[in-house]
This record gives C-alpha cells, structure tokens and sequence, in this order.
C-alpha cells in the first residue's frame, strides 16, 4: 500500500495523488463532507468515498470537528478543488496491470480451489490451483496464508475487477537458454522446456474459456464476488 506521509502541505501547490493528510471536518451536506486541511481550500469527502462499502448517510461517519485521515484522490489549484477519500487508495492502480506482469504478493485467503493473494492492487488476484504446479492437490500443498509469494499475472477484466495469476513465472527458459554456463542438466532443460510450452498452452486455453458472455468467466465471476463477500465481513 501507499506510504503513508501525514506532513501536511502549506499550500494547494503542493498537493498530489495518494498524498495522505490529517485535518478537521468543518461542513457536512447530503453528498459528503469539507476537511479543513489548513489551507487555503477545504478538501471534499463524497459520501461514496468514506467506506468500502456504502453509505447512507454521512453523518454515520463523520461530524462537524472529527480528526480524519484522509487520502488525495484528485486536485485542481486554478479552482481550488481538492477531492478526498477516506479509503486507502491502492498502492498499484488497474492502469498499471497488465498481463505476463510478474508481481510480489501475500497470501490473504485460501480455499480449496486456490489462494487469493494481495499484489497491492485494488483486490486481491485468484491464483487457482491448477496455477500452482503439477499435481497440486490442494494449495496448502505449496503456500500458507501470510506468506509473501511472487506471481504472474495471467488475465484481467477491468469492468469486473479481477486478477487471474500464476506462480508460473515464464520466464525461466528465456534466462537459462540465454546463461552461456546453464547450471541444469539437458535432460533437466527439457523437462523445463516442456513445462514452459504446457504454461502456454494452458494460457491458450484459459482465454478461450474466459471469452465475454462464457460459462467459465461467469462460474469465476460468482467465486470472485462470494469470496470478496466473505473477506469484507
């Protein structure tokens, strides 16, 4: 997640995206509440950006004269305009994603059909257990929950929100073959290159199934949504 600096800025000029800052409710209204941050403008919290989950009235969050922390989501100087959120924006925005990324994680939840694991994005991607390695059974078999682990990101849908990944990093051969002293023996290469063509071919596969509208992707879809239920409790 995103470092979090309280300094507090001297003026607008100095605020940026993600910027963590402490200040004071000073007004609320039906659709959010101004923060006065000892500036010249006073910062806005919509009433959708004061939880994961929504919010019916403002008031159930905030008061006239509460400390808050909150985060810059956006900020305009010519209008004095500073947008503000009181959730943690995350360390790496879907912009930044893209697939064959490989990425640092921690495990955060299992189930018997794989792990969930935190790359730092806005939800945690699904590294199934057919993603794990050959004849993996069950995913406490290779990872435990808490445990930092590095992946592949292996698909995306951006309108749903979800990460499929991988701990097949595809990119073990291309360095060996490129080593002028390889450490494997060929035998040990083969095997290796055997299962780098498998991994693409089960990539094949897997966005074949995942086409808009597939039984597949809404099978992964429904895991997706009732697990993130689940956590969020």
């Amino acid at each position: 997640m995103p470092e979090e600096n309280t300094a507090q800025p001297t003026s607008i000029d100095n605020i940026q995206p993600k910027m963590c800052l402490e200040g004071t409710v000073s007004r609320t209204e039906l659709y959010g509440a101004f923060v006065n941050l000892g500036l010249e403008h006073d910062g806005l919290i919509h009433i959708s950006r004061m939880a994961k989950r929504r919010v019916k009235k403002v008031t159930d969050k905030v008061n006239i004269g509460d400390k808050v922390k909150v985060w810059v989501l956006d900020v305009d100087p010519e209008q004095g305009r500073i947008g503000l959120t009181m959730v943690q924006p995350p360390d790496v925005e879907w912009d930044e994603l893209a697939d064959g990324q490989i990425r640092k994680g921690r495990v955060v939840r299992m189930e018997r059909y794989g792990v969930f694991v935190d790359i730092g994005a806005e939800r945690p991607g699904l590294l199934h257990v057919r993603e794990m390695g050959a004849y993996v059974r069950h995913p406490n078999e290779v990872v435990r929950e808490g445990e930092e682990i590095e992946v592949r990101i292996t698909g995306l849908n951006r309108r749903k929100r979800q990460i499929d990944l991988s701990m097949d990093l595809g990119q073990e051969i291309e360095d060996l073959e490129e080593n002028e002293e390889p450490m494997l023996s060929p035998m040990e290469l083969a095997f290796h290159r055997a299962e780098l063509e498998a991994s693409k071919k089960r990539d094949q596969a897997r966005k074949h199934r995942q086409q808009p509208g597939s039984k597949k992707e809404e099978d992964l879809d429904a895991i997706y949504r009732r697990t993130l239920r689940q956590s969020s409790k």
